[in-house]
């Protein structure tokens, strides 16, 4: 009989929690609604003699990265005020943490180092909606997995 993975060990998605430190102050960032952050590699073309197949290099990453969120704080729009008054681009750090405490796994906790905004929403309404949300997107130039997820039973 194969194993598998029990359903409860998926994580629960609405359990985690994200900070955002700015300027040495550490936001609890409850108003988001998902945030996303992936990371890609850049590869090149490596030609080799003898073979008609090119390998592939490694050469760099990128960190990228979307969030939406409750729009009910003026936390981003006031660093791009600031980067729009003194041109002084803003660079923060952001805390993100999934513990489901019914998954075996345990927690996953991960640093975004270096964020940067790429822009984001100043102002909306929408008398039609039942509340209002944004979005941003960002880069970020490195990151540290602080704690990784245990193994589940059976992936060794």
């Amino acid at each position: 009989m194969a194993i598998t993975m029990n359903a409860k060990d998926s994580i629960a998605a609405p359990l985690a929690e994200c900070f955002v430190t700015i300027d040495g102050n550490r936001y609890n960032f409850m108003q988001a609604i998902n945030l996303e952050a992936t990371i890609t590699k850049n590869k090149v073309e490596v030609p080799i003699l003898g073979q008609t197949g090119r390998g592939h290099k490694s050469t760099s990453w990128t960190g990228t990265g979307s969030a939406t969120f409750h729009f009910n704080t003026s936390m981003f729009g006031k660093l791009m005020e600031r980067y729009k008054d003194s041109g002084e681009d803003m660079y923060f750090d952001m805390q993100i943490k999934n513990e489901d405490p019914n998954a075996a796994v345990g927690s996953q906790i991960i640093i975004l180092r270096g964020c940067n905004l790429d822009g984001g929403t100043l102002t909306k309404f929408d008398a039609d909606a039942e509340y209002l949300e944004s979005n941003i997107v960002f880069t970020f130039e490195d990151y540290t997995v602080v704690r990784p997820y245990d193994n589940l039973n059976g992936m060794l």
